[in-house]
């Protein structure tokens, strides 16, 4: 399978008065434009008694009315704010979407404390649905808005959740020509997946990893160094994934080491106390070692894009692979700028059109 991969250089065109990744990281996050959608949820249950949420958008598919046109009545499906699902998937619904065979579909991995909510899924979801689409955001265990009933969560190459939700969604609605891509961490999960599967995953048309942490160790070392790494991003993740550790150690009391994820400056620390050995890792080392989809990558055999700005603050411009890790299968997409699952452009107050175009170009002509 080995060959190397395709090479793209093409700049992706950011506004010149959001010089340096940290700009477009944090400008896209907080202030670019887009167009914000409302998604129906569908819950499955897991094999091991807990669940996962999915939220849905497709033509014939309205987020504040039923199928049949009558009002949506019942429990909604959160209320906290934290999702952007409106209401729960009925049987009328599944069959209010698109049954012609080849309708094209998206299922989309968040990346790290993301989901439907989140800028970038909701800019690639409108996208996508605009143009005939199904589209399906997967949330990770927790991320939904709701805790998930388990003390274990989610992690960055999980390839057994990975392929229950590419499967669930298979299931769901067979006829369709189904793509995946992955922001971030869900990337990483993705990529991993395709490496360790490619014989199984020949159903899937074409997938996409964009901003992906490959490896994880280098990506790990490059957020515990420099005040704004630390300070910010860091910061930013550690506030909600302790929080969320934290809750669980109340309804599961000496499965969590309570005084080591308070005390944790950075996400080795968190992943050392909680990630690593709640998902059987023996560290933080251990679980970034083995969880990263870098080595996979001259395994994947099916059509995907890899999209990494070589100024993004999280993964270090070298710790990206080059054509001849990769197989022939990759697009590999390096433009100099767009800063961390950012990549917003266009005239102030800028939008974040250009990622879903992109991803877009690459589904319809493997360009």
């Amino acid at each position: 399978m080995l060959a190397a991969a395709r090479f793209d250089s093409t700049p992706c065109p950011v506004p010149s008065w959001l010089p340096g990744g940290d700009a477009q990281t944090v400008y896209a996050a907080l202030f670019a434009q887009y167009h914000r959608i409302a998604f129906v949820r569908d819950r499955v249950e897991t094999p091991d008694t807990d669940f996962v949420d999915f939220d849905w958008t497709g033509p014939g598919l309205f987020p504040h009315k039923a199928a049949d046109g009558a009002p949506v009545s019942g429990q909604l499906p959160v209320a906290n704010g934290k999702t952007a699902a409106a209401r729960w998937m009925t049987d009328a619904d599944w069959k209010s979407l698109p049954q012609t065979a080849d309708t094209p579909a998206l299922l989309l991995f968040h990346g790290l404390e993301g989901g439907s909510n989140s800028r970038y899924a909701q800019s690639i979801a409108h996208h996508f649905r605009a143009r005939g689409w199904i589209v399906v955001i997967a949330h990770f265990r927790g991320c939904s808005g709701v805790p998930n009933r388990l003390a274990r969560a989610y992690y960055s190459g999980d390839s057994a959740e990975v392929g229950f939700l590419l499967k669930t969604v298979r299931d769901r609605i067979p006829h369709a020509r189904w793509h995946a891509v992955g922001v971030s961490l869900g990337g990483n999960a993705l990529l991993k997946y395709l490496g360790e599967h490619h014989e199984d995953t020949t159903w899937l048309t074409a997938c996409a990893g964009v901003s992906v942490p490959l490896d994880l160790v280098a990506c790990g070392k490059t957020l515990s160094t420099g005040f704004f790494n630390r300070k910010v991003y860091t910061g930013h993740f550690l506030k909600t994934l302790k929080h969320k550790v934290l809750e669980k150690a109340h309804r599961y009391p000496g499965a969590i080491d309570v005084m080591r994820i308070a005390h944790a400056r950075d996400l080795r620390d968190f992943d050392d106390a909680y990630t690593a050995p709640m998902h059987g890792f023996r560290n933080a080392l251990d679980y970034w070692t083995r969880a990263s989809s870098k080595p996979w990558l001259p395994q994947i055999s099916v059509p995907t894009l890899v999209l990494n700005a070589l100024n993004d603050p999280f993964i270090p411009a070298s710790a990206l692979p080059k054509p001849d890790e990769c197989s022939s299968s990759i697009l590999l997409h390096q433009p100099t700028d767009g800063g961390h699952a950012g990549f917003p452009t266009g005239a102030f107050p800028a939008h974040l059109g250009w990622l879903p175009q992109r991803l877009g170009r690459f589904f319809e002509t493997g360009l």
